[in-house]
């Protein structure tokens, strides 16, 4: 038998309701004592009467205390408290009156109106001095955990925003390489490679766009992306861009930032295949490692050691050996997993023995939830179609 999820609300998320039900369990508990300590000393029953008045005048004041604790509340700490400690003794002095007096009219005859007043005004100065501390208090903890909620919240659109400004950084780059491509091909007065460019990069730009930029995409999808890509790129460099594709089936279902990849096929593009007259060869691995996704991109162009690559790591520092930052490219990708991540990540620049250049990364393994799985199905695969139109 299947059951159904439970999620408690919280007792504080309708701060109204709440506030009553307080009231009902704190004067109710009050009476309850009240009662039991009367019938333990003797009391009969009638006294009970007494009790009943004195509980709801309790309650009564209380309900104006909380009118003006919640305007004293948000003021300056010498208004707020100086401005109680002047309004809680008239209100337990009233308190005070009012249970003298009826206890008077209950009673006539017996002891002075004054020793009724002195009697009864510790219990009601304690009674109501506790529901104002208990009143402050909870209210104080529910602004700090306001405030803390607050502070979450901006925290966490500071990181989206500068996850969207990393990832808007990617296409004004890219745009203006394509562009200028296809205006050369214009220039040269080749249409049918110019308007199959144009095709391409629509179906890029169209399959892109349906991602919001802090969003994350599956193993499969970044893939399908840079094939995109590649198409564009391919129209340019023809038989000098050559790409190999090892993906991991177990692989393909992981979440990772949204084009994180299409920096590092650029880079490769610009620095080994532009740069050679027989092109180079990327590839790209995607594998289980554990509880970790390993992303592996890379070329057979000039390696680390070759002088080229002052240009490819433009601006690098070195601290104990390894390289704190790169050229602009890498770089985005480096900030993007740190603010994604955090410290549950891995970025390595490695050269290989073979030669050439390659980059490593590792993320934690994710997997989207099924819902948001079907969600993204048809959106994913709606772009192959409109690159073969083209």
């Amino acid at each position: 038998m299947a059951v159904l999820p439970f999620r408690p609300t919280p007792f504080f998320a309708n701060k109204n309701q709440a506030f009553w039900r307080l009231q009902a369990a704190g004067w109710g508990g009050a009476l309850v004592l009240r009662a039991m300590s009367s019938i333990a000393n003797g009391q009969p029953a009638s006294f009970l009467v007494m009790v009943l008045i004195a509980t709801v005048t309790g309650f009564s004041l209380s309900l104006i205390l909380s009118v003006i604790f919640r305007l004293l509340i948000s003021q300056r700490a010498l208004i707020t408290w100086g401005v109680t400690a002047m309004v809680l003794p008239v209100a337990v002095t009233l308190y005070a009156f009012i249970d003298a007096w009826v206890i008077g009219l209950y009673r006539p005859g017996g002891a002075s109106f004054a020793q009724l007043l002195i009697g009864v005004f510790y219990l009601d100065m304690t009674l109501l001095a506790a529901w104002s501390a208990l009143y402050y208090a909870i209210n104080f903890y529910l602004q700090i955990e306001e405030q803390n909620d607050q502070l979450l919240r901006l925290e966490n659109q500071a990181t989206q925003a500068q996850l969207a400004m990393l990832r808007y950084q990617l296409n004004p780059h890219f745009l203006f390489n394509t562009l200028n491509s296809i205006s050369t091909l214009v220039l040269l007065k080749q249409t049918e490679p110019a308007n199959a460019m144009l095709s391409r990069l629509s179906a890029f730009l169209r399959y892109t766009l349906v991602n919001e930029p802090t969003g994350r995409v599956t193993v499969a999808q970044e893939v399908e992306t840079l094939k995109l890509y590649l198409d564009i790129e391919r129209m340019r460099f023809e038989e000098r861009l050559r790409t190999t594709f090892h993906i991991d089936e177990a692989s393909r279902a992981g979440l990772l930032p949204s084009l994180l990849l299409q920096p590092l096929v650029e880079n490769a593009i610009k620095y080994a295949v532009g740069t050679q007259e027989s092109g180079a060869e990327i590839t790209i691995v995607t594998q289980l490692v554990g509880s970790m996704l390993r992303i592996t991109v890379s070329d057979t162009g000039p390696g680390l050691q070759n002088s080229a690559a002052d240009n490819r790591l433009s601006g690098v520092t070195f601290d104990g050996g390894e390289p704190v930052s790169t050229g602009v490219g890498l770089a985005n990708i480096r900030d993007r997993l740190a603010q994604a991540y955090g410290d549950q990540h891995r970025f390595e620049i490695v050269d290989p023995p073979e030669g050439g250049f390659a980059v490593l990364i590792e993320i934690p393994f994710e997997r989207r939830e099924p819902a948001a799985a079907l969600a993204s199905a048809p959106a994913a695969s709606a772009a192959r179609p409109a690159l073969a139109a083209g």
